[in-house]
């Protein structure tokens, strides 16, 4: 007797599409590119390429491996978190900030969603021959003023010096340590189906007023850099939710870059109510003008937590209930299928892929 063969169904086009794109991400990171592009620096697809394929690749170790905002390293009594950054924002002044400030918060938020104490902080310029004074003066006092709203101290620094030209004036490199009070580690292989996604208040508004800042274009809007320290925020939240899972500050690539990060790693769907993401009036007509996606936009005193779905409504009421927080928001939620991908569900009732960029669509944003 012989058996008959039971063919197995074909494939639908959706599941050949998400089969496209799982096997493409599986592939090995190589950097084809023979040259530094600016979406090299973007935190998109081109960063995430340089970063795997070449950093990683380098320095490959295990405290580096999660590739979170900051490194968990051993000390005798604490756990210390340190982390680094650099700022080249064009133009170093705009509307609610400055290169000083940014810096400063960078760091300190950068310590904060790692769930660490800041405390202190290295400085390092890199300035052009023939930068004004005043405009150094300016930024160091504005720097002094947020580390001490912060909490933190500059306890060491470096400043070099480049021929005219060749730096656009003022960068600035910092390192952040943290101390590391609570027992967990919040990083995105704990995220399960079940939990929810918030954030912490409007999006996009520190990208949208850089690119306005600049007056390459003929567009006028009522917005200013959202730039602040997050850690009291962040205490507030793990104070009240002791299950947050992963938090990350929603710097380049904004927020839709975030969540591709965490449903790759944790190997999760997270769905997105495109009707629940906070977004002023102002950046979202200055969005639509540019042809922009504010989901992508860069912001600098916001961010993103993935919590334990039973605690999701205290977790939203503590963050609204601090006054950084009080325009947060639950926008999505952590589901198992299709793994990997972020789903967004539209206004008009479909649902579409939220993938992460090549580049970014607004460079020199911090």
């Amino acid at each position: 007797m012989t058996a008959e063969r039971i063919a197995a169904p074909a494939p639908t086009r959706e599941q050949q599409v998400l089969d496209r794109i799982e096997r493409a991400r599986r592939r090995k990171a190589v950097v084809r590119e023979e040259r530094i592009t600016l979406a090299h620096g973007a935190g998109g697809k081109a960063t995430q390429t340089l970063v795997e394929g070449l950093f990683v690749e380098a320095f490959r170790n295990p405290r580096l491996a999660p590739l979170d905002d900051g490194a968990i390293l051993p000390a005798t009594g604490d756990r210390l978190v340190l982390t680094t950054d650099s700022y080249v924002v064009s133009p170093l002044f705009f509307p609610g900030g400055d290169i000083g400030d940014l810096a400063v918060n960078g760091t300190v938020n950068d310590l904060a969603v790692s769930g660490a104490r800041p405390r202190y902080l290295s400085a390092g310029f890199i300035l052009e021959e023939g930068f004004p004074v005043p405009d150094l003066a300016r930024i160091v006092a504005s720097m002094a003023a947020a580390a001490r709203r912060a909490g933190v101290e500059v306890v060491t620094g470096d400043t070099k010096v480049v021929q005219r030209g060749k730096a656009d004036g003022c960068y600035i490199n910092t390192a952040g340590v943290g101390l590391l009070d609570r027992p967990h580690t919040y990083t995105a292989t704990a995220v399960r189906p079940g939990d929810a996604v918030l954030v912490s208040g409007p999006i996009g508004e520190h990208g949208v007023t850089i690119m306005l800042a600049r007056g390459e274009l003929d567009i006028e809007a009522d917005v200013a850099s959202d730039t602040a320290p997050l850690h009291e925020l962040v205490a507030t939240l793990l104070d009240t939710a002791p299950g947050v899972r992963l938090m990350r500050d929603a710097t380049r690539g904004g927020v839709a870059t975030i969540l591709n990060e965490v449903a790759r790693a944790a190997g999760v769907a997270v769905v997105v109510d495109d009707a629940a993401v906070p977004v002023r009036p102002a950046v979202n007509g200055a969005c639509e003008m540019l042809g922009i996606d504010p989901l992508y936009v860069a912001c600098e005193g916001r961010f993103v937590a993935v919590v334990d779905g039973d605690e999701a409504e205290a977790a939203l009421a503590a963050l609204r209930g601090h006054p950084l927080g009080e325009g947060a928001a639950l926008i999505g939620r952590i589901g198992a299928d299709p793994p990997g991908l972020v789903l967004l569900k539209t206004a008009f009732g479909g649902t579409r892929i939220v993938d992460t960029l090549v580049g970014d669509p607004l460079p020199r944003i911090c």
